[in-house]
């Protein structure tokens, strides 16, 4: 049922819809402008909205203090392998919790989901007293293998398991009467039907893993190493100030892809999440 709205009731709530964008927009048009202010206009007041005078030299100098090409190089390599591992592994976990009978399924998945309660935090001095073992402190593989294999792939895998449990049964019988095995029927028929969950899933991965803080400071010590987090804090003076413009102008680099990923995948976000609810 279509309801048609007034001029002027449109022009409310379009008015009404700009003012509460304001809190969301001017937190990354204050990064965008300060990145290119000296740092006696960042914290002028009042604050300026448009730069007095534009210091672009900041993005050369973010590049000069820290090796941050090689750090941005990290950060896009891991999010993008611990995006394909997470994806490969949460799609065949949930297909095999959502379609394939087997004894005591519904609880173990319960069990699975108890990892999304389970704060990082606690697992990290195990984690890491297991990768020290292992001889893998001060590498990449910790920030790789424990977003896939670990509990932050849980909620991947709920959304897969939702979207598969919403397929039609009748898609599998038709494809055994043509003498598809297991394995044939989830590639080539649920697994392309699911490309909103996957995108859903792409996106929330990467930005997890884009951000990823706590885990880099606990598992990297040397800078060549550092993701774009991590490497965010490193920009200071000789007395431990921040060197807030140059900080802001690398941020301002590091929120490029989080914007253009959502930009080009946000309406299979969308449909990925809204199907998560259709069936239990």
């Amino acid at each position: 049922m279509r309801t048609d709205l007034s001029p002027r009731l449109r022009v409310a709530l379009y008015g009404l819809m700009c003012v509460l964008l304001i809190p969301f927009v001017f937190p990354t048009w204050w990064m965008i402008t300060s990145s290119v202010k000296p740092i006696s206009d960042i914290f002028a007041f009042p604050p300026d909205l448009w730069p007095r005078r534009f210091d672009f030299s900041t993005y050369s100098r973010v590049f000069e203090l820290q090796p941050f090409a090689q750090q941005y190089w990290n950060s896009a390599y891991i999010a993008a392998i611990v995006t394909a591992g997470t994806m490969v592994v949460s799609s065949m976990a949930g297909y095999a919790f959502a379609r394939i009978k087997f004894p005591f399924s519904n609880a173990i998945f319960m069990i699975v989901l108890l990892g999304l309660l389970i704060p990082s935090e606690v697992t990290i001095v195990p984690l890491f007293q297991m990768f020290l073992g292992w001889g893998m402190i001060n590498t990449h593989w910790p920030l790789i293998l424990v977003p896939i294999f670990g509990a932050p792939s849980v909620f991947a895998t709920f959304v897969m398991r939702q979207f598969f449990i919403a397929l039609p049964g009748e898609l599998e019988e038709a494809a055994r009467v043509d003498g598809l095995g297991r394995f044939k029927i989830f590639w080539t028929i649920a697994l392309p039907l699911a490309k909103p969950a996957l995108g859903a899933v792409a996106i929330f991965t990467f930005l997890h893993s884009w951000n990823l803080y706590l885990e880099p400071i606990v598992f990297l010590s040397s800078t060549h190493m550092f993701t774009l987090p991590q490497a965010l804090t490193q920009f200071t003076d000789a007395y431990g100030g921040a060197m807030w413009n140059i900080q802001l102008a690398a941020a301002t680099m590091t929120a490029i892809p989080v914007l253009l990923v959502f930009i080009v995948a946000q309406k299979q976000f969308v449909e990925g999440l809204a199907h998560t609810g259709l069936k239990g």
